[in-house]
């Protein structure tokens, strides 16, 4: 939704997403709506001019006459960030949420992405040493930093820690309870891959948006989400000050991208990647689609954009 006019009456323009249409058409009274957010995207409060020589009347003047975005029903779009609301108002730090690459078992290749080798081949052959072209793997059997198997479902675990990323607060002191993430909201592209816990199991989606969008919900004391426990200085964390939870996940990919090539020629291109040969002396032409996958705090309203590679075999 969308204030449209800020000049005189205020004009409130309220539509409903393209979900929302579906789940409303239903007819049968089970759409209702029970929560809703407020963001402020186009805003740009650097606009705040206290210098202004007409006075204080007119401090925000440019940022209240700031043209504001019609609602529109794309809900993948239409709200990237989120106006929170706390009970303490005296708060100096907001919790946010950072990617965790301080183990190679959560890092991102060395480009800056996370790859997801979509089938058996790509990953390392099966396993065979009579074939080398697989580029998961390296020529020692090692799996390659920043790789996930997305059939075998093993390899980089992506990690995502959460709390108040501050030195001028201690890590010994507790997060309060109302800047502690205890679910998220994971959305990706499921034409592409599906969602699963650090052991591989499976996890159902919430809905499936009419762009194939796959909205997940994960919480505390799941297979995803869990408290950080060390609040101490150690090199593993990521999170300086007081720290609340952390969620990781790989993701499996689709059966499309498993046994067909059809979506990479469609919507990818191709790289070269170094295989399994003997010495890093080899390399192999994939097909790869990028993607993102991106993390919302549903009690904080942080977001992460993770950047996904899904590679295959040509």
């Amino acid at each position: 939704m969308s204030f449209l006019d800020n000049s005189g009456d205020i004009i409130l323009d309220v539509v409903l997403t393209d979900h929302g249409r579906k789940e409303m058409s239903k007819g049968d009274g089970s759409f209702q709506i029970t929560k809703f957010a407020l963001g402020d995207e186009e805003i740009n409060y650097s606009l705040y001019n206290k210098t202004h020589p007409s006075g204080s009347s007119y401090y925000d003047l440019e940022i209240l006459q700031t043209p504001i975005l019609e609602a529109f029903t794309d809900n993948a779009a239409s709200m990237k960030t989120q106006l929170q609301t706390y009970d303490n108002l005296e708060l100096l730090f907001l919790p946010v949420m950072r990617l965790n690459q301080r183990e190679d078992a959560n890092s991102m290749a060395s480009n800056g992405t996370f790859y997801c080798a979509v089938n058996e081949a790509t990953e390392d052959n099966g396993g065979s040493d009579a074939t080398t072209t697989g580029v998961a793997r390296a020529s020692d059997g090692k799996a390659r930093t920043g790789f996930m198997f997305g059939e075998s479902l093993m390899g980089t675990l992506i990690r995502v820690d959460q709390g108040l990323d501050t030195t001028q607060i201690s890590p010994l002191r507790a997060l309060p309870d109302e800047l502690k993430e205890t679910s998220y909201t994971i959305t990706m592209d499921n034409r592409l891959g599906m969602l699963v816990d650090s052991t591989g199991a499976l996890a159902s989606y919430d809905y499936l948006d009419d762009d194939n969008i796959a909205y997940y919900t994960v919480d505390l004391g799941d297979s995803y989400v869990k408290n950080i426990t060390n609040n101490t200085t150690s090199p593993s964390q990521v999170i300086q000050g007081p720290r609340g939870t952390t969620m990781a996940f790989r993701i499996q990919s689709s059966m499309d991208t498993q046994t067909s090539s059809y979506l990479f020629t469609v919507l990818g291109s191709t790289e070269t990647l170094t295989n399994r040969t003997a010495g890093g002396a080899g390399s192999s032409i994939v097909y790869y689609i990028d993607s993102i996958i991106r993390v919302t705090g549903v009690k904080t309203g942080s977001i992460i954009d993770i950047p996904v590679r899904y590679v295959r075999l040509q």
